[in-house]
């Protein structure tokens, strides 16, 4: 990586043009039709190309509205999850009707709602090493709009192998990144990150926060990236990296730059480095419970002390029954004396919202229980995953 901002250049059109026109279709798109660089050869181009979309969130969200807008032929949509009420304020592709439905489902009735021409292909799945690469080989580009490390890599490396160039962005707080990832024109993902941080050392968006205008603004680049590409037009971020600073409306372009000693991924692997297990610091399965397991273990009647580690203003969306609040701000200060007294022996779970916080609790209290009665241990997911609707056959445990 480069900080000196490369000059700009156009590269060739990636999609062919299509058939000529249809008069309703010369009224729809007149408007950027009109624009030299677009013309009727361009609309042709944008009707013809195929575009999967990974992630029907907050990046996806913008992104398949101008690019269904734009009237992209085919756009494919990926995603496992369903629309929830925490989604809305910046996923707004989805409405308050859908909250519980598959997002492919909502997103593709909203695509249709705006450009009934354009066809959809909804993948409702999350994509896995073994499956990304028969399914980026039928499209002609991919925008990563993905909010987890496995399912970036496994683009990335599927991009490699079948050469189809990848937008990609990522939003942290009130940072964002956007590039271009074209194998062999500039930087892979892995030249730039080759291998994904420790699980919990980045936190997510519901436990970092962000505002739904950043990934909205995202989103938006990387549709007019994806115009750029198939059109041939204007000069994408090919070799560049955009950064954007919400809090100080500032931006600076970086240059990228292949490593020359990464050997080119000929199967898609997300490195070793995902594994809870390769960084030290990091919760061991031995210290992690699933929402089940501590189902069973209240049920049970174990000696069990409960202490959520979210703040204050969290806990009034609701907390586990018998829950102590004890942000995790004071567990970082105090260590194991911010714990409430009597609490040496039995079992105490420290759980947030998805996860991030209570591994980090864990690992400060982790010194203090070598050797003591009793062990500490997280919820893998927190609060989000116990709320998560129970499977059929399940014991419920305690009452939430």
């Amino acid at each position: 990586m480069n900080a000196t901002a490369p000059a700009a250049q156009s590269l060739p059109p990636l999609v062919a043009p299509g058939p000529e026109l249809a008069p309703e279709q010369l009224q729809r798109y007149r408007r950027q039709i009109t624009l030299p660089q677009i013309g009727t050869l361009g609309q042709r181009r944008l009707r013809a190309a195929s575009v999967l979309v990974v992630g029907a969130g907050g990046l996806g969200s913008p992104a398949l509205q101008y690019l269904a807008g734009a009237g992209i032929g085919t756009l494919g949509i990926v995603d496992d999850d369903l629309v929830d009420t925490s989604n809305l304020h910046r996923q707004v592709i989805h409405t308050t009707p859908a909250i519980g439905s598959p997002k492919t489902a909502s997103a593709a009735a909203a695509v249709h709602a705006l450009n009934p021409e354009v066809r959809v292909r909804t993948h409702p799945e999350r994509l896995t090493p073994e499956t990304v690469t028969g399914l980026v080989e039928n499209y002609d580009l991919v925008l990563d709009g993905s909010d987890n490390f496995a399912t970036r890599y496994a683009v990335a490396d599927a991009s490699e192998i079948t050469g189809v160039p990848v937008v990609w962005a990522a939003v942290l707080r009130g940072q964002g990144q956007v590039s271009v990832f074209w194998p062999g024109r500039g930087a892979h993902y892995r030249d730039v990150f080759p291998e994904p941080p420790a699980p919990g050392e980045v936190p997510s968006c519901a436990e970092g926060g962000v505002l739904g205008t950043l990934p909205g603004l995202l989103g938006m680049i990387m549709g007019a990236q994806v115009i750029q590409l198939v059109t041939g037009t204007g000069a994408p971020l090919v070799g560049r990296l955009l950064l954007w600073d919400e809090a100080t409306s500032t931006s600076r372009t970086l240059r990228l730059v292949p490593d020359p000693h990464r050997t080119r991924s000929t199967r898609v692997e997300v490195p070793a480095a995902a594994d809870p297990s390769c960084r030290s610091g990091v919760p061991a399965a031995s210290e992690t419970l699933d929402v089940p397991a501590l189902r069973s273990l209240l049920a049970s009647g174990a000696d069990v002390t409960l202490i959520d580690v979210r703040e204050d203003w969290e806990h009034a969306a609701g907390m586990i029954e018998g829950a102590i609040p004890l942000p995790l701000t004071q567990i970082l200060e105090h260590g194991e004396h911010a714990l409430p007294t009597g609490r040496g022996g039995g079992e105490i779970v420290l759980y947030c919202q998805a996860g991030t916080r209570s591994a980090t609790a864990l690992e400060r209290l982790r010194p203090a229980w070598k050797g003591r009665e009793g062990r500490v241990r997280h919820l893998d997911g927190g609060y989000a995953a116990w709320t998560a609707p129970t499977p059929p056959g399940t014991t419920p445990g305690r009452p939430r």
